[in-house]
C-alpha cells in the first residue's frame, strides 16, 4: 500500500448493531490491523428523529464486546453539518451544482410522467441550466449536483471487479435539502475525505451509492477511496436475512451465550475464506485477512454452525474466565451473591461442564446444581432412579456407607469405593455412579460424578445423599 490504510465503520444509531453491521465492522477492523493502519468509528446521526443515545451506546457496547477497538475519537456526523454544507456551496460557486426550485408536487408529477413513458422515475434536470432569477417566490431551493449526462461512471471494486453505470441512469442527486440540511450522500463523501479514509468496505447494497459518490468526489477534486462491496448475509434458506434467521442485535448473541471470539470467527467465515480453515484465531485472521478472499455470493447464516464453533471456543476457554462468566449469570438467576465455596466448586468442575456445552447459557444451566441449596430438586429421571424400592436407592445407601469415612474425600477414593462395591456385588460401576449422580446433581447428566462429589466436599455430598434417602 502506497499510503497508510484508513478504514471506517459508520453505523446509523437508529437501532441495534445488527449482525451484518458487525461483520462489516470486523472486516474493516481486520483490514486496517492487517496493514498496520487505522480503524475509525463514525456515528451517522443525521436522522435526528430516529437517532437515539441508547442506540449509540448499544453500538459502543457491541463493538467493545466483539473486541473491535477503534482509533482516535468517535466522529459524530451531525456535528459536521456546517462542513458538509460548505462543500455544497463551493460546488455552486464552481458551477458544478445548482439550485433546484421544484416543489414536492412537481417532483411527483415528474416521476409519474417518467413511469408512464416506461422510464425510471428520476429527476429530469428541470432547473439544471435555468436562471435562478426565474425561481418562483417563496420556494426554498434544494442543491443538486450537476452529474455527467454522457458516458459511464466506473467503480473499480476490490470484490466485485469493474462495475459500470451508465450516467443516464444516475440523475442529479440532492446535496442539500430545501431546509439546508445535507443529505447522506454529501455527508459521507465529505466525512470520508476529511477523515482520510483510503478504503470503504461495506455491503454490496451500496454499489449504486458508490457510483454517485464517485461523481461527487470528482466534482470536488478529491481522490476516490478504494471500494470493496461485500455480499449481504442470507438465511439458511437463501432468503434475505430476517429476525427468524438470526438478524438480531449483537447484544442478543451475547445474551444467547456466545463468546466474542466465537462470534468473530463465525462472522469472519461469513463470506471470507482461507483455504479449508474453519477455526481461525483473531491473530491468524489479522495475519491472513485480505479483501481478495471475500466471495461474491451471499453468505448463509447457520445457527448450528455457530453453536458448534462456540462449543469449540468454550472448550478452549480459560476455566477461571468461564467461572467468572457463569457466576455472574448465576447471581442474576438466584438473586444473591455466591459463596467462595460455590465459586470454587464451579471452577473445579469446569472441565466436565464445558465439555458438554455449546453456549454459556447451557453452561450456566448445567452449573446450577453446584450452587443449589438443599434439599435438591430432582428431575423426573433422577426421581425415578431413587424412588422407594428402586435398585438405585439401595445402591446409593450402600455407597454412602462406603464413602462416609474415607480418609480423603477425593475423586479417586470415591471412585475406588464405588468400584469395590460393584465388584463385590457383580454390578457395573455405573450402577453406583448413576444413583450418586442423581442424588448430587438432581439429574442423570453431569460432569464426571466422582469429581463433582470431591468438589462438593464431604459434608455437602453426604448431606445431599441423606436428603434423598430420608425422603
Amino acid at each position: 500500500m502506497s499510503s497508510p490504510v484508513v478504514t471506517r465503520f459508520a453505523p446509523s444509531p437508529t437501532g441495534y448493531l445488527h449482525i451484518g453491521g458487525a461483520r462489516t465492522a470486523l472486516f474493516n477492523w481486520l483490514f486496517a490491523r492487517h496493514f498496520g493502519g487505522t480503524f475509525r468509528l463514525r456515528i451517522e446521526d443525521t436522522d435526528r428523529q430516529r437517532s437515539t443515545e441508547d442506540a449509540i451506546e448499544k453500538i459502543f457496547e457491541g463493538m467493545r464486546w466483539l473486541g473491535l477497538d477503534w482509533d482516535g475519537d468517535v466522529v459524530f456526523q451531525f456535528s459536521r453539518a456546517a462542513l458538509h454544507a460548505a462543500a455544497a456551496r463551493r460546488l455552486i460557486d464552481e458551477g458544478k451544482a445548482y439550485y433546484c426550485y421544484c416543489t414536492p408536487e412537481e417532483l411527483t408529477a415528474m416521476r409519474e410522467e417518467a413511469r408512464a413513458k416506461g422510464l425510471p422515475p428520476r429527476y429530469n434536470g428541470y432547473w439544471r441550466d435555468r436562471d435562478p432569477a426565474e425561481a418562483p417566490p417563496g420556494v426554498s431551493p434544494a442543491v443538486r449536483l450537476k452529474s455527467p449526462r454522457e458516458g459511464e461512471t466506473v467503480v473499480q471494486d476490490l470484490v466485485q471487479g469493474e462495475v459500470r453505470f451508465s450516467n443516464t441512469e444516475l440523475d442529479d442527486m440532492i446535496l442539500l435539502r430545501s431546509d439546508g440540511t445535507p443529505t447522506y450522500m454529501l455527508s459521507v463523501v465529505v466525512d470520508d475525505h476529511d477523515m482520510g479514509i483510503t478504503h470503504v468496505i461495506r455491503g454490496d447494497d451500496h454499489l449504486t451509492n458508490s457510483a454517485r459518490q464517485s461523481q461527487l468526489y470528482m466534482a470536488l477534486g478529491w481522490e476516490i477511496p478504494a471500494f470493496a462491496h461485500i455480499p449481504l448475509i442470507h438465511g439458511p434458506d437463501g432468503a434475505k436475512l430476517s429476525k427468524r434467521h438470526g438478524a438480531l442485535g449483537v447484544d442478543a448473541y451475547r445474551d444467547l451465550g456466545y463468546l466474542p471470539e466465537a462470534m468473530r470467527n463465525y462472522l469472519l467465515r461469513l463470506g471470507w475464506s482461507h483455504g479449508d480453515d474453519e477455526i481461525i484465531s483473531t491473530a491468524q485472521a489479522i495475519e491472513w485477512f485480505g479483501v481478495e478472499s471475500i466471495g461474491r455470493s451471499p453468505a448463509r447464516f447457520d445457527f448450528a454452525k455457530l453453536d458448534n464453533l462456540n462449543g469449540h471456543y468454550l472448550r478452549e476457554a480459560d476455566n477461571h474466565r468461564l467461572t467468572g462468566l457463569v457466576a455472574a449469570e448465576l447471581v442474576k438467576d438466584l438473586g444473591h451473591a455466591l459463596s467462595d465455596d460455590v465459586i470454587r466448586r464451579i471452577e473445579v468442575c469446569m472441565d466436565g461442564l464445558k465439555s458438554r456445552a455449546k453456549t454459556l447459557v447451557q453452561l450456566v444451566d448445567s452449573s446450577k446444581f453446584l450452587a443449589a441449596q438443599r434439599p435438591l430438586a430432582l428431575d423426573p429421571k433422577a426421581e425415578k432412579m431413587l424412588a422407594a424400592g428402586a435398585p438405585g436407592r439401595d445402591r446409593l445407601a450402600a455407597l454412602r456407607g462406603a464413602i462416609a469415612d474415607l480418609d480423603s474425600f477425593s475423586a479417586p477414593q470415591i471412585e475406588g469405593a464405588a468400584r469395590g462395591l460393584a465388584e463385590a456385588t457383580g454390578d457395573k460401576l455405573g450402577d453406583y455412579a448413576q444413583p450418586l449422580r442423581a442424588a448430587l446433581s438432581g439429574s442423570t447428566v453431569s460432569p464426571p460424578i466422582f469429581e463433582v462429589a470431591e468438589a462438593l466436599g464431604r459434608d455437602e455430598a453426604l448431606g445431599r445423599i441423606a436428603d434423598v434417602l430420608g425422603r
